[in-house]
């Protein structure tokens, strides 16, 4: 395996991991105006996610920058052709950040009900951005022989990528949903319970009509298909081990099969797109691949030896810090938020 290839498994492994925490994190915050009906419900809502949700961003800064370091030319093109998109996503991830520092500085129902819609937003809108720009990122986008998107933002409207959008929202709302069964009490894991069940049967819908949907737009064109069929194989499987555990109220097992789901389709479209990085609509000759969008080999060998010493650091890290905050939270508990 050259490092080109390990580089872009690591980019994989890295955007896998960034949706299996952020995942559940933005469904919480998808949640909050409707599960919590009180103050004191939404602050335990938010203070499941409190010590978490900043560590689960770190991914997605993490993939960006080993994205720019290893593939700077897919990273050229992908943040100027998307750069509405990616400044969207932006600023609704800063009013989610502020919201949450911000919302309990101040007695005051309407300060609040505002912080909290906006965390709603600021939650919404990148699970929806993030499903648009992977579809299209794996559909193929207008690109020169230049490696310049021509397109301009409502191209990347398409019907098929805002499948794709739609699905990453129900995926992570049913993700939310199943994570809060787990970490509140006083009733509210129950009525996250019911939410996670309904969201389970709308999660199936939109997820078997966006794969018939990506096959004649994606996987039949995938070089390494067999390998793509594979991982989402494993993810529709364990969607449905996901409804059969919520149907039983085994809500650890359904949070992890749900955590599968999302991992499953994520490897499943990052090995359809190999070996290329952004394939080109305008012609294939155009495409981006792992070869010609590729940092240097020395850049590359530099970065694979900070990766072997420090992704274990981060890792054990946050490992103890799901430990540490394991226990459920209570309306009754002390609030941070």
């Amino acid at each position: 395996m050259d490092l080109k290839t390990l580089w872009f498994i690591l980019i994989t492994v890295l955007f896998t991991g960034f949706f299996f925490l952020e995942g559940f994190d933005y469904g919480v915050g998808m949640l909050l105006p409707f599960l919590g009906k009180r103050d004191e419900e939404r602050r335990a809502i938010l203070n499941t996610i409190g010590p978490f949700w900043d560590g689960n961003e770190v991914w997605m800064i993490t993939a960006g920058g080993a994205l720019f370091a290893s593939f700077p030319q897919w990273y050229a093109t992908l943040f100027s052709g998307f750069y509405i998109p990616l400044v969207l996503m932006l600023l609704a991830l800063i009013f989610r950040g502020v919201g949450f520092e911000f919302r309990s500085q101040k007695e005051d129902s309407g300060w609040r009900g505002t912080w909290d819609w906006l965390i709603w937003l600021g939650s919404l809108l990148p699970a929806l951005l993030w499903g648009v720009a992977i579809a299209n990122i794996v559909r193929g986008v207008p690109i020169d022989a230049n490696m310049h998107y021509t397109g301009g933002f409502f191209n990347l409207l398409n019907p098929y990528a805002l499948l794709g959008g739609i699905t990453f929202v129900v995926l992570f709302l049913m993700h939310g949903a199943t994570y809060l069964a787990l970490k509140l009490t006083n009733g509210l894991e129950k009525q996250a319970a019911r939410i996670a069940n309904r969201m389970w049967v709308a999660t199936l819908v939109v997820a078997v009509l966006f794969l018939l949907y990506s096959y004649p737009e994606v996987l039949s064109k995938a070089q390494y298909l067999g390998i793509s069929l594979v991982f989402l194989g494993i993810a529709v499987v364990a969607l449905l081990v996901d409804g059969y555990f919520l149907k039983k109220g085994e809500m650890l097992k359904a949070f992890w099969a749900g955590g599968v789901t999302i991992l499953g389709v994520t490897a499943g479209f990052f090995a359809a797109l190999y070996p290329n990085v952004m394939p080109s609509s305008t012609n294939p000759a155009y495409n981006l691949t792992i070869y010609n969008a590729s940092a240097s080999p020395t850049t590359l060998k530099v970065m694979t030896v900070v990766a072997l010493v420090l992704v274990p650091i981060v890792l054990v890290y946050q490992g103890w810090t799901y430990y540490t905050f394991r226990q459920r939270i209570s309306v009754k508990d002390k609030m941070t938020y």
